[in-house]
């Protein structure tokens, strides 16, 4: 099993898997696995000490009661191509060792994010942060070009001012959003379970959850048995306040008189929701 496991996760290094229209992801190198987090939480080092369902139960148990410390001794290091815009959101996770290419020394390539006619929107009425209603396919191809033509225009003045010999530094900084940028990222996999459970979340944005898609399945062939422990206790699983803990309790006729009576208005409205889809609201 060990073998099979450590062939996959050694097939997918170096190779890039595309993300957006010009991103990817590819695993650079990897330290442990399942095995490294069982040992870690025994603090033994010989292999096989227990069986295969024994360790699969034991990461089970350090994940439902998060005892994250063992999988801290795993290590996955990623090499990401992905847009501006994308990565600021990214950085926001400060849990992970970064590098990234600069443009004050290289000049930016001509790659640019343009989304698919069918990811265009319009603002969310009630989602300050989010997408609503999608355009009809004309209306959504007009906005397409309006993006690409700016993005042709503004890569064009840019090499314009380098071939003026416009310190690259300077040169950049008109550049939109959407342009790629590149980065090494080296994260355990406690904090990259976090940064996944944030991010394959509804509410993220969907350029970004395409990229943690990409890393969950890629982090599966190094750590499979983690990632299922993953997907059952923090991506699959819903915590509730003190207050909506009691209104269930209420529910299922095991609550004290009184005690859900406070949850009103839209806390009221974010539980049924949460009750209804299995996601944090």
């Amino acid at each position: 099993m060990a073998h099979c496991i450590v062939s996959e996760a050694e097939a997918l290094l170096d190779r890039e898997i595309p993300v957006l229209n010009k991103g990817f992801v590819r695993l650079v190198d990897y330290m442990g696995g399942d095995a490294r987090v069982v040992q870690s939480a025994r603090v033994s080092y010989g292999e096989g000490t227990k069986s295969y369902r024994e360790d699969a139960g034991l990461i089970d148990y350090l994940l439902r009661n998060r005892h994250t410390s063992p999988f801290e001794q795993v290590v996955l290091t990623f090499h990401i191509k992905l847009p501006v815009f994308v990565a600021r959101q990214w950085i926001r996770h400060r849990t992970a060792r970064v590098n990234e290419i600069s443009g004050r020394y290289s000049v930016m390539k001509d790659d640019f994010y343009v989304p698919e006619w069918s990811d265009i929107a319009l603002q969310s009425a009630d989602n300050k942060q989010g997408r609503g209603e999608t355009l009809e396919t004309d209306a959504a191809e007009a906005v397409r070009e309006t993006m690409k033509n700016g993005q042709k225009d503004m890569y064009a003045a840019y090499i314009e001012l380098i071939d003026m010999r416009v310190a690259r530094e300077l040169a950049r900084i008109n550049l939109p959003l959407s342009v790629y940028t590149e980065w090494y990222w080296q994260i355990d996999l406690h904090n990259l379970f976090h940064f996944l459970e944030l991010r394959l979340d509804a509410h993220a944005q969907k350029e970004i959850r395409l990229y943690a898609d990409t890393l969950l399945m890629v982090t599966k062939t190094v750590a499979p048995l983690c990632c299922a422990a993953f997907e059952r206790y923090m991506l699959g699983g819903v915590a509730f306040s003190k207050e909506e803990f009691a209104e269930l309790q209420n529910r299922l006729g095991n609550g004290g008189a009184g005690e859900g009576a406070g949850l009103t208005g839209k806390a009221l409205e974010r539980f049924e929701e949460k009750l209804r889809t299995g996601r944090r609201t």
